[in-house]
């Protein structure tokens, strides 16, 4: 398979419309557990991203620089604990495809492992503290059993999405163990969290460019 700069960008605008769709989704999740400003937030760092896409991006091949200014440009336009974290994620993955301008399957399992590993590491948070962890992790476990037994990227990232989907909607019946939530204690089970529901709206934005790639 080849995955072109073109999609790599596709893929970003498609979390832009993903988020700006489920902004106040995001939002009203957030309002049960902390200040209710995540979709709004995720909003307007996906907007600056967007800006780049039309600008500075529009004509640009190397698939790491697409990345990593994707990265950088999250962190300027958002302050709150979520801007590092993304950032963190968009830099080590983009660091994984410097300089190239068409990605196999095995760079972009090298791109996400990364990506969720850098989170994972910036964020010293673990599966069951109800955060982006708990969509991410069973993710990339998934992702990488499944990879190495096939060798197809597209058909392991699709059962990685599906896991994590099962680690959002675990965070239900989680206690909140990090940040504002945190104080909420028995109070924050029966709500979703809303970090590992934007980070499962952002592989879910991917497979669906992966997926109509593979098909095209």
């Amino acid at each position: 398979m080849s995955f072109t700069a073109k999609e790599l960008k596709a893929f970003l605008q498609s979390v832009v419309d993903t988020v700006e769709e489920n902004k106040d989704y995001l939002s009203e999740l957030d309002r049960k557990l902390g200040d209710g400003d995540h979709g709004v937030t995720m909003s307007i760092g996906w907007q600056a991203v967007q800006e780049k896409l039309q600008g500075e991006l529009h004509d640009e091949e190397n698939c790491g620089k697409i990345s990593i200014t994707a990265g950088r440009t999250f962190l300027s336009a958002v302050g709150s604990t979520v801007g590092p974290l993304y950032a963190t994620g968009f830099l080590r993955g983009g660091k994984e495809v410097q300089g190239k301008t068409e990605l196999s399957g095995e760079d972009l399992y090298n791109f996400w492992n990364a990506f969720i590993e850098g989170i994972k590491e910036r964020g010293q948070a673990e599966v069951g503290d109800k955060t982006m962890v708990d969509t991410l992790q069973p993710a990339l476990g998934t992702l990488k059993l499944e990879y190495e037994k096939s060798g197809d990227f597209t058909g392991a990232f699709t059962k990685a999405v599906a896991s994590a989907k099962e680690g959002m909607e675990s965070t239900k019946d989680l206690l909140s163990k990090k940040g504002r939530s945190s104080r909420l204690g028995e109070r924050s089970l029966g709500n979703q969290d809303p970090g590992a529901t934007s980070s499962y709206l952002i592989l879910s934005a991917f497979e669906s460019v992966i997926t109509s790639v593979q098909t095209v």
